[in-house]
Order: structure tokens, then C-alpha cells, then sequence
């Protein structure tokens, strides 16, 4: 049930290009973070390139694009390599999406305590204790 946040910055705008990128990563973070796309939501703003500095000049002067993206997990649910595999992955496909990244694109997986996050007025935490309670065994008599 991951919450993420896409702002980005591209000379490659056009009206399908929010929608090609919520695909992408809800896709991304699907298969690789294992996360359901039915509870995943995602908020994709755009930036003029000309507002976006790296290095000290505008993506605009470079004709380059960039991206930042935040997504929040609860702690514990993905192994290093997952989320090393997530950010390789999330870099290809924008730049495929955006055109050439300037180098200082980022993404950052923030892993939250699950008695600290959640969705529908439960914590994760309390959503994983009322599903142990739903499947527990009953005690033999």
C-alpha cells in the first residue's frame, strides 16, 4: 500500500505523459517491491525544466530531464537487493519515458513503522495483526 510521489521535469511533455508514468511505476513497484497496484497511490507533478537546477544549470539549458520519486513502504517488507533492483529499474524506464536523465535523478524508498502508516484508518501493523486473527488456528480442546 505504498504512497508515492513522482514530480518530474522533461522538454518531452505531452498530455499522456502523467498517466505513462503512474503505469510505469505502480508496474515497477508491483513486480519488484511486490506491492498490490490496488492499493497503491500515486501522485505525479510536473516542473518546468527551466525551474529544475542540477550541477548548478537548468535541465532546460542542459535539454536534459530528471525526476524525483518518493516512495513510502512499510519497513521491513523489501530486501536490499529489491530495492536496489527498484531504483535500476526506475531509471531505465524514465529516462525511456522523459528522454536523457541528467545523472542527479533520484528515488528514495522511505520505510515507515507499521504502527506509524497506514491506510483506511488502520495502521499497517494493526492490519497484519486483524489478518493473523482472521486465519488463527483453533485450539484443540
Amino acid at each position: 500500500m505504498p504512497l508515492i510521489t513522482v514530480t518530474y521535469a522533461t522538454s518531452r511533455e505531452r498530455p499522456s505523459l502523467k498517466s505513462e508514468i503512474a503505469s510505469a511505476v505502480s508496474e515497477l513497484t508491483a513486480k519488484i517491491l511486490g506491492k498490490d497496484p490496488k492499493v497503491t497511490a500515486i501522485i505525479v507533478k510536473s516542473a518546468d525544466a527551466a525551474d529544475w537546477f542540477a550541477g548548478g544549470r537548468s535541465l532546460a539549458e542542459q535539454k536534459l530531464a530528471s525526476y524525483w520519486l518518493d516512495v513510502h513502504v512499510t519497513e521491513g517488507t523489501n530486501t536490499k537487493d529489491e530495492k536496489a533492483a527498484y531504483l535500476a529499474a526506475l531509471f531505465k524506464r524514465m529516462s525511456e519515458l522523459l528522454g536523457p536523465l541528467h545523472h542527479e535523478s533520484y528515488a528514495h524508498v522511505d520505510e515507515v513503522r507499521g504502527d506509524a502508516y497506514g491506510f483506511g484508518g488502520l495502521t499497517q501493523e494493526r492490519r497484519y495483526i486483524k489478518g493473523k486473527l482472521e486465519v488463527a488456528p483453533e485450539k484443540a480442546a
